[in-house]
């Protein structure tokens, strides 16, 4: 009689040892499993919303300020470096790095928005002839007349370059003014305004250089 309790006794701890690893190792898998699951729906979530975000964020103006600006700063940025071994006073190349410094980066930002639209980026034309008044976009320069910059030197570029780039910034500005009354998206707005700003500064900078100030 005592060795058949001591035989149940044995089989009852047993079973309740076995039960009790059981549930450990349940609590343990469910515990890991649900941190993962959680990390990452949190991963995968997140940039959803923000992308959901961004895309509510904007309209049609906002892209079409960033598409036409693009080409725009682009030929900015094409006669700005031709001022580089043909400009005749040290203002005008001065005026010119500092275009060039300004837009480079603003092209790559508005061409960042658009690709976090799911926008096409305005490809780059070949050579400074390539941009042209085709676009439709207010102040661009045709082909000849950036075949015309390209062949002056000195005296005649500085003018040349002032007469041609204020036509570029009104245009420019003029864009900027579309954007601010019709945008959406906070930093195009923005940007906007510092276009009118800067390019408006710049604008009034040539013109004294022109002595029509």
């Amino acid at each position: 009689m005592t060795a058949h309790r001591k035989l149940a006794r044995r089989t009852a701890l047993a079973a309740t040892a076995a039960v009790a690893a059981l549930v450990l190792a349940a609590c343990g898998n469910g515990d890991d499993g649900g941190h993962d699951a959680g990390s990452h729906e949190s991963k995968q979530s997140t940039p959803s919303a923000t992308g959901s975000a961004q895309a509510g964020d904007h309209n049609a103006a906002d892209v079409a300020f960033a598409k036409g600006m693009i080409p725009h700063h682009r030929q900015a940025v094409d006669m700005a470096e031709l001022a580089e071994g043909r400009a005749g006073s040290k203002e005008i190349e001065d005026l010119a790095a500092k275009i060039k410094g300004a837009q480079d980066p603003e092209i790559r930002t508005m061409s960042g928005w658009l690709t976090s639209w799911g926008e096409e980026v305005p490809a780059e034309s070949g050579g400074h002839e390539g941009h042209d008044m085709s676009s439709g976009m207010p102040g661009m320069m045709t082909a000849e007349d950036m075949a015309k910059l390209k062949k002056a030197s000195g005296a005649a570029f500085d003018e040349m370059f002032a007469e041609m780039m204020i036509e570029h910034h009104e245009g420019a500005v003029e864009m900027a003014e579309t954007e601010k009354a019709k945008g959406k998206y906070g930093p195009a707005v923005k940007l906007a305004d510092a276009v009118i700003d800067a390019q408006t500064a710049e604008i009034d900078q040539m013109n004294k250089i022109l002595g029509k100030d």
